[in-house]
């Protein structure tokens, strides 16, 4: 499925926030978790969402798919600069755009895809004027699908149990979405250790609750001497609840 990454726009609504990277947000290499880059895109939204009002709108967003373009991995104590804005719409959902900047060095690129729904219940609701006072002109008139496109695994895939910790459940009681981008990076530090990842592309099926088992399950789509691309999938009860395509390359050369 292609994803559109749209520039920051010149008119409308743009949220903007920086935020050091800490101890617990890198790994042994001194490079930021990719879970950790996860809350910081969960947290400006949150934050946008807040300052802007949309908050008060009467419903709840959820998140569905979110693809993830990687060119750094910043370390310890490094300053991110995100900027966040809504670059499309359909009729119970909307598309955010953040980029991520460390001073003039890029870091990542992310669309997320949000639909929005009420509190009981989980039902679609449409977007109302309010939004769209608020979001429409970053929008700019972009409609986008809430289709989503990955295939399940094949019966050739590898499958392990994956542990859910009490921690991982937020206040609606669910699996924090971040926590699925630790399953891509444990799998791929598994599989490929001398790799970071590049892209990322995230599919949310259902929600992960308090499953007492849930299966990571994978399979290697191609590998070779300059990259790899991996799929991957959470599953329990038989049930995909989120999947992920993930491309890597090779840790350039000290």
């Amino acid at each position: 499925m292609s994803v559109e990454f749209v520039g920051i726009p010149d008119r409308g609504r743009v949220y903007r926030t920086s935020r050091p990277v800490h101890l617990g947000d890198v790994d042994g290499n001194d490079e930021m978790h990719l879970e950790a880059l996860g809350r910081f895109l969960q947290d400006i939204a949150t934050d946008d969402a807040y300052d802007s009002g949309l908050r008060e709108l009467g419903g709840v967003w959820v998140v569905r798919r979110y693809d993830l373009k990687l060119t750094a991995w910043p370390s310890f104590r490094e300053i991110l600069d995100l900027a966040t804005f809504c670059s499309g719409t359909g009729p119970c959902w909307a598309a955010r755009r953040t980029s991520v900047t460390s001073g003039s060095k890029p870091v990542a690129e992310a669309v997320a895809l949000w639909v929005f729904a009420s509190r009981a219940g989980g039902r679609p609701m449409a977007l109302g004027d309010d939004f769209f006072a608020i979001y429409g002109e970053a929008a700019g008139g972009r409609r986008v699908t809430s289709r989503l496109g990955h295939a399940r695994p094949g019966p050739d895939a590898q499958r392990r149990p994956w542990q859910l910790r009490a921690r991982d459940l937020d206040f609606l009681d669910h699996v924090n979405n971040a926590r699925a981008l630790e399953a891509v990076q444990d799998e791929v530090s598994l599989r490929y250790p001398e790799h970071r990842i590049t892209n990322v592309s995230v599919e949310f099926r259902g929600a992960l609750g308090r499953e007492r088992e849930v299966d990571l399950v994978s399979e290697e789509r191609s590998a070779d001497g300059t990259a790899a691309e991996l799929a991957l999938w959470l599953v329990t009860g038989g049930e995909v609840r989120m999947s992920a395509v993930v491309s890597t390359a090779p840790r350039a050369s000290s």
